[in-house]
């Protein structure tokens, strides 16, 4: 269970007095008051078998006390995995790294389908038994491209869609259609190179850390909720390639631990801002 609410004095007392109350046991617990928004967040992870009724039964109980403090709060089951889409163009790296941590147990979601615009990866997804589908996004009709993978997305119905370097820009509508639904690994430690060739950019103006983030898609280009970052030194002696090349390594890390953060139910918006819980 995760929830924020405006920050009183009780909100901790009345979460652990209803799960005592219903001899619930908390197995994790973390929370944080924000002084500057003056919200309070928390996360109660709670084991199944010491409550008498299901995760739905358990939302409807808890609605009374999310009231009385004008709480936002979710109740997820961890038994039910989470629906997962992933968009991949050319640059399979990322969605290799999720296939052999899905494939070896590391990470545990129901993926439905991997949606690209080329058909570099088809084989390779096909022998893990996942579907693929190929929707060009052609440059005379990028809007008919989009209105396709939607098509997917509504087939699909993903709790969350992972874009492991899927490298085409979303049109607004489609991005206002899924908030906080979508997640990106974008291959520099933003706020800085946002857009195309950000190791090319780093390289030209000579920085001295160059990384990756992972954060939520929105309509504008690479400034979504940042969900996890990573970076790493660099220095006069690197070459382009040389980046590309580490960087790629931590983009996959970067990656994954955002989106297990998400399956987890680990992220909590803050305004523009994400409390993670890891």
């Amino acid at each position: 269970m995760k929830l924020s609410c405006p920050d009183r004095v009780g909100i901790v007392a009345a979460v652990s007095g209803f799960l005592a109350e219903h001899k619930g046991w908390i197995v994790e617990s973390q929370n944080h008051a924000d002084p500057e928004s003056k919200r309070f967040f928390m996360r109660q992870e709670i084991l199944a078998e010491s409550l008498r009724f299901d995760a739905e039964e358990l939302r409807k109980r808890f609605e009374s006390i999310a009231s009385e403090f004008a709480m936002d709060f979710a109740v997820s089951d961890t038994a039910v995995l989470k629906k997962v889409l992933i968009l991949v163009s050319k640059q399979a790296h990322c969605l290799d790294d999720l296939l052999y941590r899905l494939r070896s147990g590391e990470m545990e979601f129901n993926l439905q389908a991997v949606v690209s615009n080329h058909e570099d990866s088809r084989r390779f997804v096909e022998w893990h038994g996942v579907p693929y589908h190929h929707v060009p996004i052609e440059t005379g009709n990028r809007e008919g491209g989009f209105r396709e993978m939607d098509k997917l997305f509504e087939r699909y119905l993903p709790d969350v869609v992972v874009f492991a370097r899927f490298m085409q820009i979303l049109p607004a509508w489609m991005c206002e259609k899924y908030p906080r639904q979508m997640i990106n690994i974008h291959h520099s430690f933003l706020p800085s190179f946002v857009g195309a060739r950000p190791y090319h950019q780093a390289y030209e103006r000579g920085v001295k850390y160059v990384g990756a983030t992972c954060h939520y898609v929105t309509s504008r280009l690479d400034e979504g909720p940042i969900i996890e970052q990573d970076a790493f030194r660099t220095n006069h002696a690197h070459t382009v390639e040389e980046l590309i090349r580490i960087g790629r390594d931590i983009e996959k890390a970067v990656l994954a631990r955002g989106l297990r953060y998400h399956l987890e139910d680990r992220v909590l918006m803050n305004g523009i801002k994400t409390v993670v819980f890891a």
